[in-house]
């Protein structure tokens, strides 16, 4: 085999090295890839049925039930045009409120069930944490406390 041979075999099988470790990357990269859906497109048929979405929208007020054993809640999340029911096992976020924006992480079953796995409480934009606020309230409060002669 001549030098130049040897170059192209080498060139041909790093090339294939390549394409292989692309082809495995776009693959894991599909298998990860999470659609995110509103109430709307569910009812419309665009969920796919047993892969994992997210569904946004906002919890109904007066739609959030628990079940006896504490863990187990279902409530409705709407679009203000369709409404998807959604079933969660598991402890809700500090922020979940009915009338609030939530985001939800699951399923849609075939019998049209929407099954979550996580429940993303969404915040408006003027959110701060408790130990922010309290931080900036104390700051505040050294800022403007008059010390007299």
């Amino acid at each position: 085999m001549s030098a130049r041979q040897k170059r192209l075999l080498l060139v041909a099988v790093g090339m294939a090295l390549l394409l292989g470790a692309v082809a495995l990357v776009l693959s894991a990269f599909h298998e990860n890839l999470v659609f995110a859906l509103t109430p709307s497109d569910v009812r419309a048929g665009k969920a796919p049925v047993g892969r994992t979405v997210r569904l946004g929208g906002q919890v109904v007020p007066g739609t959030l039930a628990r079940e006896a054993d504490g863990l187990t809640v279902r409530f409705v999340v709407t679009d203000t045009a369709e409404n998807v029911t959604v079933h969660y096992r598991g402890v809700l976020p500090d922020l979940f409120r009915e009338g609030r924006g939530a985001v939800v992480q699951g399923e849609l079953q075939a019998d049209g069930r929407f099954v979550a796995r996580q429940v993303l409480a969404k915040h408006d934009e003027n959110y701060m944490p408790p130990e922010a606020a309290h931080a900036l309230e104390e700051a505040h409060r050294a800022t403007t406390t008059v010390v007299s002669p």
